[in-house]
């Protein structure tokens, strides 16, 4: 739908979103490390690292050698996977366009809290509404929809400038931007069943942000500001 290239926010608490360029940097380790294979067979990483939520509520048991962690770190590790380059490529661009000004509102502890919180939730819901698959659900997509909701509440009137349908460059602000993307979550985790994108984990993760948010941001940050925010220096 659309792939955000930049949205021209200034930090205004921070020099620099420590937390979020080492979230993009640990997913691109691992992903570069996984193709490279030092880290042992994909199917088979995906399987051991991934959430699975039948082996999650013991509906299911992994085979010998690959129930390496128990079941609810999986919540964790499957966080840092990735099934392939444009899945990498488009989890990391939203990160990197928003992620940077969700950590300056809440600080970079309070900002991995709450990305890891989303993530969790978003698989959660993932797990809840299919129990009995058997199918790893891997990728940063629900900790990143947290995100999105994030700056959704922060910086509704930001514009944002990318490239929808894959080659159009559009510049639209944050609230239609984001606002449409979590409806056709909502729209797509409803009606459609057989897809290897994890629709559900989205919507959880969504909504995670969304509660999480008025409790994790700074108090100086509002909530739903009307106007793009003005440029500050950092000193």
């Amino acid at each position: 739908m659309f792939f955000p290239l930049h949205d021209g926010v200034t930090l205004k608490f921070l020099r620099r979103a420590w937390i979020t360029q080492a979230l993009i940097a640990a997913n691109i380790i691992v992903f570069i490390a996984e193709r490279a294979g030092l880290l042992g067979d994909t199917a088979r990483l995906d399987l051991a690292l991934g959430l699975i939520p039948a082996v999650l509520f013991d509906h299911a048991a992994l085979a010998r050698g690959l129930a390496i962690i128990p079941a609810p770190l999986t919540l964790l590790t499957g966080m840092f996977l990735h099934g392939g380059f444009t899945h990498l490529a488009g989890n990391m661009a939203f990160l990197w366009v928003f992620g940077d000004n969700v950590e300056d509102a809440m600080g970079p502890a309070r900002f991995l809290l709450f990305y890891t919180l989303s993530g969790v939730a978003g698989s959660l819901l993932y797990a809840f509404m299919d129990p009995l698959s058997e199918a790893p659900l891997i990728g940063a997509s629900g900790a990143i929809a947290g995100v999105i909701a994030a700056y959704l509440l922060l910086y509704p009137g930001a514009k944002i400038f990318g490239l929808a349908l894959q080659f159009i460059p559009l510049r639209v602000s944050a609230f239609w931007c984001l606002g449409l993307w979590f409806l056709f979550q909502i729209y797509s985790a409803l009606t459609i069943h057989a897809t290897e994108v994890g629709y559900w984990a989205h919507v959880g993760g969504f909504l995670a942000g969304a509660a999480l948010t008025p409790w994790l941001k700074r108090r100086e940050a509002p909530i739903l500001r009307s106007r793009a925010p003005k440029v500050f220096p950092v000193n």
